[in-house]
């Protein structure tokens, strides 16, 4: 009966158009309420408690400051000189373009670690260049929308915070090294059908018209981009400073790079920079907190433990289970955004995962992959839902496109679940 009402009235909320993260705080609160509990002071009060033990997290200081890295860099300019470095080292051609959209995402990923916010820096820059050069609408948008997935897998990455607050086993260095292979491995995946459907398709054939810029000049125009992941990421390493203490560096180095030295933001633009930043992080956030509500439920109201023997008790096997989890989450995620379906269910399912003895960092890895593949799967992708507005085209436009890609980052899922180490030599080789 518990279960029913919790999820059931989830279910029920989401469907009728309420946000999801008033949607988890109401479904929780009623769980609770109308439980066994309701004669208990304690259970009243678990709603308010919930609410502030979601949000009471050391590492959760890291996400606003990621956001407003995303926002900072996004106005920076640094996008654009990073598209013409690219272009510099591979040249012009059918279905390059394609190629430098998501290597610079990929790049972009080791500075904010947002899809959203990726696609939007992206997508500024690449769409329009990717349509004078004779890509479609939808297969350019569809480019974007796709790359920017990498953005939660290569360190920094949100995601990979907001687990680690779920698993404290997981520590967030640990994950961000865990993530920099499978990044890599989705960049390389995506980069093969898109190159090959322009190809195929005769597309982008006025690219060859178009100037290769200098080598040097775009080399030394990109350094300071180029070196915001080094700065980032090598500061983590050599224990200069926290994730969370990098995440405010990052902040300051490109309002450096912005103000200082691009001089692409002014002091007029700062206040639209924070407010952008500030609201993307308050939506994240009350997710966060009124998610809490909705965990203490699940473990309290003995919720999670039914489940998880359940599905192991189905006899399907490891590897059954396994698939279960894959096709879930890839429904799951075409509805719902990575931080929600981590709040929702890492709870759920980390009961299975110390079943069989899967690896915390790695299952972390493996299930941010799937949270990717959600990005960009219609018809509610976040990332192709930014991407399609900005080349203003409809979301089910891409679908022709989009398949192809799916599949060739489900590839590198299947890669993962046969040869975890390719996620956990890393952060093992660095000592995390």
């Amino acid at each position: 009966m518990t279960v029913a009402l919790l999820f059931g009235s989830f279910l029920v909320l989401m469907a009728i158009g309420v946000p999801v993260a008033v949607a988890l705080g109401v479904s929780g609160s009623l769980a609770i309420i109308l439980s066994n509990l309701d004669t208990q002071w304690f259970g009243l009060m678990a709603v308010p408690q919930g609410f502030y033990a979601g949000l009471a997290k050391y590492p959760l200081l890291a996400i606003p400051m990621f956001v407003l890295v995303g926002s900072i860099f996004d106005r920076s300019g640094v996008a654009a000189r990073l598209v013409n470095f690219a272009v510099a080292i591979v040249g012009r051609g059918p279905g390059m373009l394609p190629l430098v959209t998501i290597a610079v995402a990929m790049f972009l990923g080791g500075i904010s670690g947002s899809g959203p916010a990726c696609a939007a820096a992206v997508g500024a820059v690449m769409i329009g260049a990717m349509k004078r050069a004779g890509y479609p609408g939808p297969y350019a948008a569809t480019i974007v929308g796709a790359g920017a997935a990498t953005d939660i897998l290569i360190p920094p990455s949100i995601a990979f915070i907001v687990y680690s607050v779920l698993v404290p086993q997981a520590s967030v260095p640990a994950l961000f090294a865990a993530g920099l292979v499978p990044g890599l491995l989705v960049g390389i995946a995506l980069i093969v059908p898109a190159v090959w459907l322009a190809r195929r398709h005769n597309m982008g054939q006025a690219e060859r018209d178009m100037p290769r810029p200098p080598f040097w000049r775009s080399l030394y125009e990109a350094t300071w981009g180029l070196a915001a992941p080094v700065i980032i990421l090598g500061g983590m390493r050599m224990g200069y400073f926290t994730p969370t203490e990098a995440a405010v560096v990052a902040v300051f180095y490109g309002l450096f790079v912005g103000m200082a030295v691009h001089r692409t933001i002014g002091l007029r633009d700062l206040f639209t920079i924070l407010r952008e930043a500030a609201e993307l992080s308050a939506v994240i956030m009350l997710v966060v907190s009124l998610a809490g509500i909705f965990a203490w439920a699940l473990s309290t109201l003995s919720v999670i433990d039914p489940i998880a023997n359940a599905i192991v008790g189905l006899g399907i096997g490891e590897y059954g289970v396994m698939a279960l989890i894959i096709l879930l989450l890839t429904v799951v995620g075409m509805f719902l955004d990575g931080i929600s379906i981590f709040l929702i269910f890492v709870p759920l399912l980390m009961p299975i995962a110390n079943t069989y003895g899967w690896d915390p960092v790695w299952f972390g890895v493996l299930l941010t992959v799937m949270v990717a593949l959600g990005q960009f799967t219609p018809p509610l992708a976040v990332n192709l839902m930014v991407s399609c507005r900005i080349a203003m085209v409809p979301i089910e436009s891409t679908l022709r496109w989009v398949t192809w890609l799916l599949v060739a980052v489900f590839v590198v899922l299947l890669l993962l679940i046969t040869f975890p180490e390719l996620a956990l030599w890393l952060p093992r080789h660095l000592g995390f």
